[in-house]
């Protein structure tokens, strides 16, 4: 195992497939109480922030940010490319490379993450994607040839990013991996699944690891912000002279009656759809509340809504649960409803003007907001059943139901 020169050992969090029961740490109070009372980040008092990273962004990575004697040598990596190439970290030395371990079966938080690094390779720039690498290592060694890499990778459109590289091997190999790494891996022989650590290595040109990172949280959901957030810190692994500006958007601060995360947005009521009870929008409500946007023209909702609908079901209601019909004609809005079987409130928003409110930049988009009304996560596109149950439980772990 590659000795870390001071490194901080870093605490790990669970990601399991969808058929393990998830136990993860509700790290979103964490984050909350660290905006509120301007704590350091974990790992991050000795040590400077990256040049882009604000006090916020390095609470939602979970920023450790080396320095020093506490950096040290990447490990090596021998391992096989999804494309069947060699994979080795030498090839990406005069690059920044992002290091990170996945389950190639993983359905719920590692299909977040892949999303938010679809949304990171959006804010680089053509030029800083040459000297950027995002590499992935197997964690799963029950599913360990190139076409299991290479499936997920599609599936979770990383396999388009030409910068993007899943490393897989035998299972020997992928322990070792692990090892040198030192990243947990929890094996369950019976169900063939497994647990993982969730820590994002940055390894600057010269091959050192200067930053570590996590997902996990629940604001790691919040995709857009996520995204930014592992983009600027690629670039800044980067030479001066290489490091551009990079797209999107950190997080805002929160302020009162605002609809960012870390805001409590002001109460609004709206009229249910096809004449059913009107409900109220923001507010503390009492519960966790999922806020989902969405219209009978969206393609995305098809899919999304049944899967929304089997949570809901499952949850019982532990969690409010609330569909916001955006500027859609009421006939066809109730024909969707009815035809998906969608049976939690459903509200409309005729003119747009709540979504706008909520600064929805396309559908479907949903917003989860805590029992006291406090926007925990923005999460801009579709959620699948096992995503959004994944977030749920984060945020409260004492949620009963499969």
């Amino acid at each position: 195992m590659t000795e870390r020169a001071s490194a901080p050992r870093r605490g790990w969090l669970p990601w399991a497939s969808a058929s393990v029961v998830l136990a993860v740490v509700i790290a979103i109070v964490v984050v909350l109480l660290a905006r509120q009372t301007e704590t350091p980040a974990l790992g991050a008092e000795d040590h400077t922030l990256p040049a882009g990273i604000d006090q916020p962004m390095a609470d939602l990575l979970a920023l450790d940010a080396l320095s020093g004697s506490s950096r040290y040598a990447a490990p090596a990596v021998d391992l096989t490319n999804e494309d069947g190439a060699p994979l080795t970290l030498d090839e990406f030395r005069g690059e920044a490379t992002i290091v990170m371990f996945n389950d190639d079966q993983c359905t719920d938080l590692c299909a977040l993450l892949a999303q938010d690094l679809v949304a990171a390779e959006g804010d680089l720039s053509p030029v800083e994607q040459q000297h950027i690498a995002f590499v992935s290592i197997n964690a799963n060694p029950y599913y360990p040839t190139t076409a299991d890499t290479m499936s997920w990778s599609e599936q979770h459109g990383l396999a388009a990013l030409p910068n993007w590289y899943y490393g897989t091997g035998t299972p020997d190999r992928l322990a070792a991996a692990a090892s040198d790494w030192d990243e947990s891996v929890v094996l369950d022989p019976t169900t063939r699944t497994i647990e993982h650590g969730t820590d994002i290595f940055v390894v600057d040109p010269s091959g050192v690891v200067i930053d570590l990172a996590a997902f996990g949280t629940t604001e790691s959901a919040d995709t857009a912000a996520f995204g930014h957030g592992l983009a600027q810190l690629a670039v800044d692994a980067l030479p001066a002279a290489e490091q551009g500006s990079v797209a999107g958007s950190g997080l805002s601060a929160p302020t009162p009656g605002g609809t960012e995360v870390g805001d409590v947005p002001a109460a609004t009521a709206l009229a249910g759809l096809d004449g059913g009870p009107s409900e109220t929008i923001g507010g503390a409500g009492g519960r966790m509340t999922v806020l989902n946007f969405w219209a009978s023209t969206c393609t995305a909702c098809i899919s999304e809504m049944p899967d929304f609908e089997t949570e809901y079901r499952e949850l019982d209601g532990q969690i409010a649960f609330i569909g916001i019909d955006v500027s859609d004609p009421a006939a066809a809005a109730t024909a969707f409803a009815s035809k998906y079987g969608i049976t939690y409130p459903l509200v409309v928003d005729p003119g747009g003007a709540v979504a706008a409110t909520y600064r929805i930049t396309g559908l479907p988009y949903t917003v989860i907001l805590d029992a006291d009304g406090q926007v925990l996560v923005r999460h801009p596109g579709d959620f699948t059943h096992d995503e959004l149950d994944a977030v749920l439980r984060m945020a409260d772990q004492s949620l009963g139901g499969d």
